[in-house]
């Protein structure tokens, strides 16, 4: 997989650490235990369109918002966090 990063252009996805869903909200602080419970633990396995997070870390080390599909790994659009 090819990641098109802004600063550095298109690099092989072993330059880069993927850090998580990107559309996973924390709770309001005065949110009980149980939605901290499933903000920690409950992770969704989308098939589909994706928001993740990205880190070059293997180059300019810049954060990246990647729209990823799960089961083609086509990259619909890359902007920096």
């Amino acid at each position: 997989m090819r990641i098109p990063c802004p600063f550095c252009g298109p690099r092989d996805e072993v330059e880069f650490t993927w850090r998580g869903d990107a559309s996973v909200q924390r709770p309001a602080a005065e949110a009980g235990v149980e939605a901290f419970h499933d903000y920690v633990y409950l992770r969704r396995n989308p098939r589909g369109w994706t928001q993740e997070w990205w880190q070059h870390s293997a180059g300019c080390r810049a954060w990246l918002r990647v729209e990823r599909h799960t089961m083609t790994h086509e990259i619909r659009k890359v902007e920096a966090a």
